[in-house]
């Protein structure tokens, strides 16, 4: 038994087990924020989505560190950004620097019992081990059976308090679906043209949109299918993302059904997010690694216990990688280790006000690394989103999000918006400095000066 482990055994945390909280999270893969019921999407019927923000809170600025699957939970488990310890790009592993001082490991040496199942990807795409990274490995990666196994870890009823993941695979399975191919984790019977959902609002390109992106979507088939999708197939498309987001809720209802049945909600922390969106045809994107609103804004509910809070929606900026660390650490009273600068949302959730101050901004960087590889950024500020890509005609943009969160007019090449514009690009350098990494070195080449 390691000697960290003995102190954690006798620390004043651990004597008090019982009484911190038990703490689940519940994740999907590839889900926008807007595909929600509770979000005011009628295209799609999410009633366990919807129980969570019924019994929780839910912040409608969460944000991705980046919009790729590895990066982004990598992100989760280390506290840090992606770039600052090089895993932008899935299959990478994760150095041995930080690999015993992830969230699993931090929680399991202060007394809780931490267990995961489902998708990992951090970097192999289950755990790779039955006891690995702080966790009991349930079940791997594949939703079926996921959410029985998480029933079976709940019956339990240990002791100690736990951290447990459900980390599920859908809405994924639409890059299956892009591809002609069969989605490996779920079924639907795929209506007439007239029954599917129409095209969203912000369907055309934008006249200034970064020509990097249509670069980067004609270099790879199999990534971007869709190049040449009739608005016809975008509507199918559009169809097949929501019928498995449907999916992911009905398995992920059956999780909540036995926390009610236990009356776990008393004495347990449930937060609820995705690893990051889909383009789902906005601009005519799919998949993800963009930085449009509708990948990088992802769906986050927090139900704390006792349901403090029910049914709030709250503006506040939350990173929903760099930021689970502190915030889980918060409420297990587990001191965060040296170097990760993400913010606790614990106080923001329970105080429920949404005019509590806490993060000015919140940033999401990008790396195409299976395509051409462009770097990207994204600054959100309480008006604006700025977003700079590292090459190519119209890299700066710069949106109105009180009265364009469907990036339709690119203020950055607007006279009148170069103080805007200036005033970002600051606090882009300022991020940079804070986070460097092999990318953000170059930021006096990247970030525009005039």
């Amino acid at each position: 038994m390691k000697p960290i482990f003995y102190c954690a055994l006798f620390s004043p945390a651990v004597l008090g087990a019982q009484e911190r909280p038990n703490i689940l999270y519940i994740m999907t893969d590839q889900q926008t924020a807007t595909a929600m019921s509770c979000a005011g999407n009628e295209e799609v019927h999410t009633p366990n989505m919807d129980r969570l923000a019924q019994r929780g809170v839910r912040f409608s600025n969460a944000y991705c560190s980046m919009p790729l699957s590895g990066p982004s939970r990598s992100s989760m488990f280390t506290g840090y950004t992606p770039g600052q310890v090089g895993l932008t790009e899935n299959g990478t592993p994760m150095p041995d620097s930080i690999r015993t001082r992830t969230l699993g490991t931090l929680l399991e040496e202060s007394g809780y019992e931490c267990a995961y199942a489902g998708k990992w990807h951090a970097h192999t795409n289950s755990l790779p081990a039955k006891e690995a990274f702080g966790f009991e490995n349930l079940h791997g990666h594949n939703d079926f059976g996921l959410a029985e196994a998480c029933v079976a870890f709940l019956r339990r009823n240990p002791e100690q308090p736990f951290f447990l993941v459900a980390s599920f695979d859908n809405p994924h399975n639409i890059c299956e679906y892009a591809r002609h191919q069969n989605p490996p984790y779920a079924s639907f019977e795929e209506p007439t043209l007239e029954d599917c959902p129409g095209l969203p609002a912000n369907f055309a390109i934008n006249p200034y949109d970064a020509d990097a992106l249509a670069f980067e979507r004609r270099q790879n088939h199999r990534l971007y299918p869709t190049v040449t999708f009739t608005p016809d197939d975008w509507r199918r498309y559009r169809n097949a993302y929501y019928r498995l987001i449907e999916a992911v809720d009905k398995e992920i209802g059956k999780i909540l059904d036995e926390v009610d049945k236990q009356g776990l909600w008393e004495n347990t922390v449930v937060i609820f997010t995705s690893d990051h969106g889909d383009g789902c045809g906005a601009h005519q994107w799919n998949q993800k690694t963009a930085l449009y609103e509708e990948v990088v804004n992802v769906p986050f509910i927090v139900c704390l216990p006792g349901g403090k809070n029910a049914g709030k929606v709250l503006p506040q900026f939350i990173n929903n990688g760099e930021d689970l660390m502190p915030s889980v650490c918060d409420w297990a009273e587990v001191e965060v280790p040296s170097g990760r600068q993400g913010v606790s949302f614990r106080e923001v959730a329970e105080e429920g006000d949404t005019a509590k101050a806490h993060r000015p901004y919140v940033v999401t960087e990008t790396f195409f690394g299976e395509t051409a590889g462009t770097l990207g950024w994204m600054v959100r500020t309480p008006y604006y989103k700025y977003v700079l890509y590292d090459t190519g005609k119209n890299r700066e943009q710069l949106y109105d999000m009180r009265t364009d969160r469907g990036e339709m007019r690119n203020l950055a090449v607007e006279l009148a918006y170069k103080e805007e514009v200036k005033r970002h690009r600051a606090l882009l350098e300022e991020w940079m400095k804070a986070h460097p990494s092999a990318a953000t070195q170059f930021k006096a080449k990247y970030i525009p000066r005039r």
